[in-house]
């Protein structure tokens, strides 16, 4: 006997929302602190390795915080926004609307929630509106999540209360560079 899922549940992929640019920003801000790092490491005399092995511990979770790690994640059940320091997840029941002012923004019981991986440029809605096309960039990925989002509110596996995880892998290993270096600025 088969366990099939009902009618109303079936499985889909994430829709991904993310900034291509945001990305490539980070791969090249990691290589610059792998260079300088490492090199401070490698040929650093005195506390030069110290400071380097310091501010690699600083800058890495920093930089993957806030350009590598930003992403919006929807299906048909809930939408998940995984920002520089904390992941929440929302079903779509607890959803109120999303909206893009000077930024993306999702609300929902009563917060506001920003999407730090969906850039508003305010030009590209200009240049929009002027052709008088369809909306591009930030506001179609919100429109494309608003109607998500009044399409699957009454499934029922888009039930649910919203929750908010902070990202201790990020902020611990941030914070222990900070102190080590506030350390190596204070014997020296």
């Amino acid at each position: 006997m088969s366990s099939q899922q009902p009618l109303d549940e079936p499985v889909y992929d994430d829709r991904v929302y993310r900034s291509p640019m945001a990305v490539v920003t980070g791969v090249l801000l990691l290589a610059l602190i792998v260079w300088l790092c490492g090199d401070a490491v490698v040929r650093g005399t005195g506390t030069a390795p110290w400071f380097g092995v310091a501010s690699a511990l600083l800058a890495v979770p920093l930089v993957v915080a806030y350009t590598l790690r930003p992403v919006v994640l929807a299906n048909d059940n809930r939408l998940r926004v995984r920002n520089p320091f904390r992941t929440i997840e929302l079903p779509w029941a607890a959803v109120d609307a999303v909206r893009a002012g000077y930024s993306a923004e999702v609300l929902a019981e009563g917060h506001r929630y920003q999407l730090w991986s969906i850039p508003v440029s305010l030009r590209e809605r200009k240049r929009a509106n002027r052709k008088g096309g369809e909306p591009a960039g930030a506001d179609k990925s919100v429109h494309e999540l608003q109607e998500l989002a009044e399409r699957c509110a009454t499934r029922q596996g888009a039930q649910g209360c919203v929750t908010v995880r902070w990202s201790y892998e990020i902020i611990a290993p941030a914070v222990a560079g900070a102190l080590l270096l506030i350390v190596l600025l204070a014997t020296r």
